[in-house]
């Protein structure tokens, strides 16, 4: 027997009330589940944001500012994603590197500027500098601060913001820096190395021993330099020709080392650029001794060459000299003709640096800590530049022409006069001049932001100061190199000057040229 199905029971019609009632009722239902979305949505964003403990990360854009040498702006951030916007406002390349936060930006140009993303900082402190050689040292160093809670941000040190510079107190810097020279500062390079001992055979025996020392390069400020026996520049080595030598080195150095003579000759196992001509000298007392014997005249230079970028910068190098550079005496040139009987009353040796710890500097120092050169009036002086650095130094003695006569310790067949004289990394250029007039008389490289900065003078500065003698007479034989155009046969004296071209040529000779011609020439 199937069982039979009871029909579903219709649904009542609903009423016009009901229908009402129940729209009603749907949109209260859905205003209070929008209620309740919202209600989440706001619960959920203040549990992200306060609920847990946990806040958004600030983020913060620094502007920096670049120049010789410094670097200011906003140095004070708070805790959070810091990035730093650098402006080089100054006129050489600079850069921006933090070693702790392994952050380096790219070099930037004069007037470029370029950002660097420091990440989420923790608060503390965090040294930013520039790493172009000599830069660091030179003052572009400087702290960055991240606070905890924003603090002090509003104290921005440097002075960020476009405010004018203290004017009368830069002036008061350069005035200051200047008359402190020269300052006494300990330790004095370039000493003659006398051998320790002479053997039965002749033989020369030096000792060199390398080291990290204390080292005042400026007034007060000492450096960790790495020398040789104990002073930078390193000992002098004069010989003459045919010496025999043996140089023993110890290296109480923290790295291998070896010395390279530059630009002098020696045996190949002799060179000194391990591993291809000798082992490294071990640190912490390793030693190995050099032997070779003085085979001709020359003006060379002995640095380390493992890591020279580190170990020659920081101290490392000293001049080796044999025999005597020939003077032109007799020579005429450019219209001054040299004594036969020239006497050289002093020779100098200038070694250049401008980076590590040594920074720019003249035999080791920074200006106001530079040797001044201290002569009598008429005296003929040899100097010899030495560029151990890493940049090009254009030397520039004021008032006194410089007669070049050698290059690397070659004589040259045609010297020549110049008042500036552009040094290389590696090069040496020997120079004669003869100071002729009273006073002191500034000696600087020439590209200005190795000398100058915003705290006043430094660097590559010295001076020389000419002393008087009674009876001189300084017209009696006077060094006036010849301008261009009596050097070229041309004489200016007497010249009808008003009918010259700007290149010395005569326009009244030319009949291409009509004399209105010639008149608006001369205007132009």
């Amino acid at each position: 027997m199937t069982a039979a199905t009871k029909p579903r029971a219709e649904a009542p019609p609903i009423q016009p009330e009901q229908q009402n009632n129940h729209w009603l009722l749907g949109v209260i239902l859905g205003i209070a589940a929008i209620g309740m979305v919202g209600i989440v949505s706001i619960a959920g964003l203040a549990l992200t944001l306060g609920g847990s403990g946990a806040t958004a990360p600030v983020s913060s854009t620094l502007n920096i500012s670049l120049k010789e040498f410094s670097i200011t702006g906003d140095l004070i951030a708070p805790a959070g994603n810091v990035s730093l916007l650098i402006s080089n406002d100054g006129s050489m390349i600079h850069n921006v590197v933090s070693d702790e936060l392994g952050k380096k930006s790219g070099n930037v140009g004069a007037g470029g500027t370029i950002q660097l993303d420091l990440g989420n900082l923790a608060p503390g402190t965090y040294e930013i500098y520039c790493d172009i050689p000599g830069h660091k040292t030179s003052g572009m160093v400087a702290l960055l601060t991240v606070t905890a809670d924003g603090s002090g941000i509003d104290q921005v040190a440097g002075g960020h913001g476009g405010e004018d510079p203290d004017w009368a107190a830069l002036d008061a810097a350069m005035m200051s820096t200047m008359m402190q020279f020269p300052a006494e500062t300990e330790g004095l390079g370039n000493p003659v190395l006398e051998p320790t001992e002479i053997r039965a055979d002749g033989t020369k025996v030096f000792d060199l021993v390398t080291e990290i020392t204390p080292w005042e390069v400026e007034p007060g400020i000492f450096v960790d330099a790495w020398t040789y026996n104990g002073v930078v520049p390193g000992p002098q080595f004069l010989l003459d020709r045919g010496d025999k030598i043996e140089v023993r080195v110890v290296n109480n150095l923290p790295m291998g080392t070896d010395i390279h003579w530059h630009g002098v000759h020696t045996p190949n196992d002799q060179d000194g650029v391990a591993p291809y001509t000798q082992d490294l000298i071990a640190p912490n007392g390793g030693t190995f001794t050099y032997e070779f014997t003085v085979t001709e005249d020359a003006i060379g230079m002995y640095h380390a060459h493992n890591h020279g970028q580190m170990q020659v910068v920081n101290g490392l190098f000293g001049v080796i000299r044999y025999g005597e550079n020939p003077v032109p005496r007799g020579s005429t040139i450019s219209g001054v003709t040299l004594p036969e009987d020239l006497v050289i009353a002093q020779d100098i040796p200038m070694v250049l640096n401008d980076a590590g710890v040594i920074g720019f500097s003249l035999n080791g120092k920074s200006f106001p800590a530079t040797e001044p050169l201290v002569v009598n009036q008429g005296e003929w002086i040899t100097v010899t530049y030495y560029n151990e650095g890493l940049q090009i130094h254009p030397m520039h003695l004021h008032q006194f022409p410089q007669l070049v006569y050698a290059k690397d310790g070659i004589p040259l067949e045609q010297p020549y006069w110049v008042d500036t004289i552009n040094v290389a990394p590696g090069e040496r250029y020997t120079v004669l001049f003869r100071p002729d007039d009273i006073g002191t008389w500034v000696w600087h490289c020439h590209i200005l932001s190795h000398v100058e900065r915003e705290e006043g003078m430094f660097g590559m500065v010295t001076a020389i100061i000419v002393q008087g003698v009674d009876g001189y007479d300084q017209t009696a034989n006077p060094v006036e190199p010849a301008n261009w155009r009596k050097a070229a046969g041309t004489p200016v004296d007497g010249a009808d000057h008003e009918n010259l071209d700007h290149d010395g040529r005569s326009l009244t000779d030319d009949p291409s040229v009509s004399e209105d011609d010639a008149d608006s020439n001369q205007d132009g």
